[in-house]
């Protein structure tokens, strides 16, 4: 019986080793630390997100705006291609990360973010699709960069803008 107790012991405790030092890590991580990590190019920060935006709860406490408008006055699904989840985590970053102030440090990543997502998102549709959905994903880059925050748009840009409009 005292064998079976202490191998039960040891199991428990090398349990709660392996998952404490995760658990205060999260609970340690800032808010920006954790809007960093998911606002990256990569797919594993994408992935990251995703999973927390599919599970909010145990992020309730950083108190994230995960509200969308998806691709905003453009198309969220131009010629087909669907760019709704990418729009999603691009609002997201843009959202957080000017509620924290630090919009303008961040926007060219957040916008390099967007065209990372929208590229591996072509990449899920027929070799004879990806040229088009490739080129509108391109396009809808240059438009974030150029027009995707007010604050971070120059006014002559936006004058330009207008006069080609006419």
């Amino acid at each position: 019986m005292h064998r079976l107790l202490r191998r039960t012991l040891v199991i428990l405790v090398s349990t709660v080793a392996l998952l404490a030092p995760a658990a205060v890590a999260r609970a340690a991580a800032t808010k920006a630390e954790v809007l960093s990590s998911w606002t990256q190019t990569t797919a594993a920060s994408t992935n990251a997100w995703n999973a927390a935006r599919l599970d909010r709860e145990p992020w309730a406490s950083y108190q994230f705006d995960w509200s969308t408008d998806y691709c905003s006055s453009s198309p969220d699904n131009p010629l087909g291609f669907d760019f709704t989840l990418s729009c999603w985590h691009h609002d997201f970053g843009y959202r957080n990360y000017k509620d924290l102030g630090t919009f303008s440090a961040n926007k060219s990543r957040l916008d390099s973010m967007f065209y990372a997502d929208l590229k591996r998102k072509c990449a899920t549709y027929s070799s004879l699709q990806q040229p088009a959905c490739y080129s509108v994903a391109w396009t809808y880059y240059q438009a974030v960069v150029i027009f995707g925050s007010l604050e971070a748009v120059n006014p002559s840009d936006i004058d330009r803008a207008r006069t080609q409009l006419r």
